[in-house]
This record gives C-alpha cells, structure tokens and sequence, in this order.
C-alpha cells in the first residue's frame, strides 16, 4: 500500500445515518456501502466486542479494509439500559424513543451519556485501529428537534444547550461520541496509509 495515499474503507453498517456521519468525519477516505446482503452480528457484551465482531467480519467477507461503530445511549437510573441494545430497543427510532421514555416515566434523574467504539480491521480481518467517544448529557421528557436519527431528539446536551436533534451537523460533529472515536481514529488510519 502506499503510505500516502488514502485507501477503501467499506462501513459496517446497514444505517444510512451512521454511513453519513463516517464519510463527514472522513472525508479522505472512500468510505464504502457494504452490500445488501451483508450480515453483521452484534452478540457482544460491550460497543467495543460489537465493533470489532463487525469490522472483523465485513473485511472478511470483502476481503477489504473495513470499519464499523457500535454505539447506543446508556441511561443512569436505568441501569445502562438499553446500551449494547440501544438499536434494538424498538422496529422504528420512534417507537425506540416512546419505550424510553415510557420505561424512564417520570423519574427525576434522566443522567444519560452516548457511547461509540470503532474499529478498523485489515482485509485479513485483523484489528488495526480502535477508539471510543463518550458525549455525556441528558434524557427530556419529550423530543426537540427534526435532525439527526435515533434517540438524537431526547438526547440534550446541557453545554450546548440543544438536543443532538437541534443542532447543525457541524455542531453535532464537534461534541458527539462518534465525532469523538472517530477523530481519535484518524492519527491512527494515517498511520496505516
């Protein structure tokens, strides 16, 4: 490979927002979609056994450099909940939000904070490459806000005063917990170029 040019790297991932996001943080790769009919386990215990299980297994069966995020919203006084099943907490994002916010009822303490892992393995399925963000914040009582996907519009970042939802790509970008793994994994990719 040479060591100054970027090279492909195909997402794990079936989410179109999670797709976008990496491009935006990565502009100099060529962040790829992976085909249709790629199927991804996510049986770990933790973002970071999912991240790596994905990125091993998509540069696998590409034979491709590959990368993949686990990411999910762990709630204080719900033990953590949903956490590693945070995109299986419900069939739509709506329906995802309404659980939450049904289970969270009218409990006072709605501490909750982001979490992403990523991960890139080589086409031999080898990690090469990881990083965690953390973007602490808050659960509302009701959603603000049109942007973003998710649980982004109760999601409320107290030092931004928005919710995920609320705020312009770029803002979201800057605090995030994926803007914060993968800017921690770029020095890292440039190493590998």
């Amino acid at each position: 490979m040479n060591p100054m040019s970027p090279f492909d790297l195909v997402v794990a991932t079936t989410n179109p927002g999670k797709v976008r996001e990496i491009r935006a943080y990565l502009p100099q790769w060529n962040c790829l979609i992976p085909p249709l009919d790629l199927m991804l386990e996510e049986t770990g215990d933790t973002f970071a056994e999912n991240a790596r299980m994905k990125a091993t297994q998509a540069a696998l069966a590409l034979e491709s450099w590959a990368i993949a995020d686990d990411s999910g919203l762990e709630v204080e006084s719900l033990d953590g909940a949903p956490g590693v099943f945070s995109a299986r907490y419900g069939r739509t994002d709506r329906e995802r939000i309404e659980r939450l916010l049904f289970e969270l009822g009218d409990e006072p303490e709605r501490a909750a904070r982001f979490v992403c892992v990523v991960a890139v393995a080589n086409p031999q399925g080898e990690i090469v490459a990881e990083a965690e963000g953390v973007c602490v914040g808050e659960i509302l009582l009701a959603p603000r806000g049109t942007g973003g996907f998710g649980y982004d519009p109760i999601f409320y970042v107290p030092a931004q005063g928005l919710t995920f939802a609320q705020m312009t790509p770029a803002q979201k970008q800057q605090v995030s917990h994926r803007g914060q793994a993968l800017r921690a994994l770029v020095p890292q990719l440039a190493r590998l170029r």
